[in-house]
């Protein structure tokens, strides 16, 4: 089954997303262009339960107030399989059950527009 439109955007970027290192629902949907669609990524990445795909969907989080991320899953199986996945890769939760993103957010290198020049070195 194809994704809904604008879903595999979410998807190229999520995959982009290192071992160790963690984004959130807004972020995902911010670096896609959708600056308010924090909850459509959430639903591409549901819908990618039950399928084989290398989509490391355990690394978007809910933002937490503060610097801070956090797993948004009500389902409790699957917010401890997203939490064992997440540890395995080094990632560490504060004694709130809370990510800091400064340690362990990701955030994309600029990638320069086309046709653009290095600026000379001095």
């Amino acid at each position: 089954m194809k994704p809904p439109p604008g879903w595999e955007k979410y998807y190229r970027i999520v995959a982009r997303i290192p071992r160790g290192r963690v984004s959130t629902y807004g972020e995902v949907a911010a670096l896609a262009g959708r600056p308010r669609g924090a909850r459509e990524v959430g639903y591409a990445l549901a819908a990618l339960r039950g399928t084989r795909n290398r989509i490391p969907w355990q690394r978007v989080l809910g933002k937490r107030p503060g610097a801070f991320a956090g797993i948004s899953l009500l389902d409790p199986m699957g917010a401890a399989v997203q939490r064992d996945l997440l540890e395995r890769e080094g990632v560490a939760f504060d004694e709130r059950e809370r990510i800091p993103l400064e340690r362990f957010g990701w955030r994309p290198r600029r990638r320069r527009a086309a046709g653009r020049a290095r600026p000379p070195r001095r």
